[in-house]
């Protein structure tokens, strides 16, 4: 379905955060650009994407149909950094033409069939334009009831038509999608993400997408003690996540072997926070060569043993690098419901043989003293260790 006598399709990107940035506002609408150039790549249209006086417009070719504009739309809509996304048109800037894409508009909305109630919107960022705001609300308003006979509420209207005027056109919309907020991926530096196949990791991976970081995965499986199965759910939940970055890399390290030096060596009860602090290395040394500022972890305090005030701060001490963890203080009810609507729960919940099942005690320490882990790692020879396990990665392409 085309609507050519509205003038030119288009989608409008509103800003979130990005407009608090002052004098460094531009490099993060840079790279916000880039970031929706690349996610478009994906669709066989020649867009054109410009800064438009405090919004970004995305300008469609002649003959996009508004399906075409609407998917347009719901991908932009998974780029970090985007408050409202509204598919729209570009129309010439007067009130004349205003008026008549107006009611073009509305005469493609099921809302009227049913006599929904309306208001209109109108924002004059060009002060040159010979009519207010509230004298184009009810110019056009008055010309929607006149021709369809709906009820007005400008509370809480049914239906909305909003009307931007800017510089050198004027915009039309009537809905919208809402984004994902934050900053654009990419504007905070890089991260490496442990990723379990868990459904906390991935929760933990996307908030930090939101807060500018571009991030790399790196999973630990059984191999050669459990199947390939754990890979399939971390390689599945990238895939997912990547929709909101793109570019990510996923790395698989065989982690059974070191895990049965860890059982082997006699401490049952600190054996799961030898492995976090081991896997925590092994991390760190790929963070470096991949030139990763920081760690990220799906750790929520107090949710298991592992996560303990204790226990975390005696994870942090096996590494210089910061490990984030944007969890911390939430409960697994947000935390599914996170991962729900960013669609990675029904992933995560699918069953896998993950390398955690493996050191399993029947009674984990809760209060880890970083001196008995520092023994057991003399005698695993840990740091070289991790060098070996980083060594033996293997790269997974998207």
């Amino acid at each position: 379905m085309t609507m050519p006598a509205l003038g030119e399709p288009c989608v409008l990107l509103k800003l979130g955060e990005i407009v608090l940035k002052g004098k460094n506002r531009e490099l993060f609408e840079r790279r916000l650009i880039g970031n929706i150039r690349q996610a478009l790549k994906e669709f066989d249209l020649k867009v054109d994407v410009r800064r438009r006086h405090g919004v970004i417009a995305i300008f469609l070719p002649e003959g996009t149909t508004a399906e075409q504009a609407h998917a347009v739309a719901e991908r932009v809509a998974d780029v970090p950094g985007l408050v409202w996304i509204h598919p729209a048109w570009r129309v010439a800037k007067d009130p004349e033409t205003v008026l008549k894409a107006g009611l073009a508009l509305f005469a493609e909305r099921e809302e009227v069939k049913r006599k929904a109630s309306f208001a209109v919107r109108s924002r004059r960022r060009d002060k040159r334009f010979p009519l207010r705001s509230n004298e184009l609300d009810r110019l056009v308003g008055g010309a929607i009831n006149d021709e369809y006979g709906l009820p007005v509420d400008l509370k809480n209207p049914e239906l909305t038509l909003f009307v931007e005027v800017d510089r050198d056109e004027v915009f039309v919309f009537t809905g919208g999608l809402p984004g994902q907020g934050g900053l654009p991926v990419g504007s905070s530096g890089r991260a490496l993400v442990l990723m379990s196949g868990g459904i906390d990791s991935p929760v933990a991976a996307y908030r930090m997408m939101r807060r500018g970081l571009h991030v790399d995965f790196l999973h630990f499986s059984g191999i050669p003690f459990t199947t390939s199965e754990s890979i399939y759910k971390a390689y599945a939940l990238v895939r997912k996540l990547d929709r909101f970055q793109g570019g990510a890399r996923l790395w698989v390290v065989p982690f059974g072997k070191a895990q049965q030096s860890i059982r082997n060596s006699g401490q049952d009860r600190l054996a799961v926070i030898a492995q976090r602090r081991l896997m925590l290395k092994t991390a760190e040394e790929v963070a470096h060569r991949i030139r990763a500022g920081a760690l990220i972890t799906g750790d929520a305090l107090g949710q298991v043993s592992s996560q303990t005030l204790a226990n975390i701060t005696a994870q942090d001490h096996a590494v210089d690098l910061p490990i984030l963890r944007p969890l911390v203080g939430w409960d697994k009810t947000e935390i599914m419901a996170e991962a729900r609507r960013i669609g990675t729960l029904e992933i995560s919940e699918l069953p896998d043989e993950d390398c955690c099942s493996l050191l399993a005690p029947r009674r984990a320490e809760t209060r880890a003293k970083i001196e008995d882990l520092k023994q057991i790692e003399k005698r695993l020879d840990a740091e070289e260790l991790a060098v070996q396990l980083a060594d033996s990665i293997q790269e997974y392409k998207l």
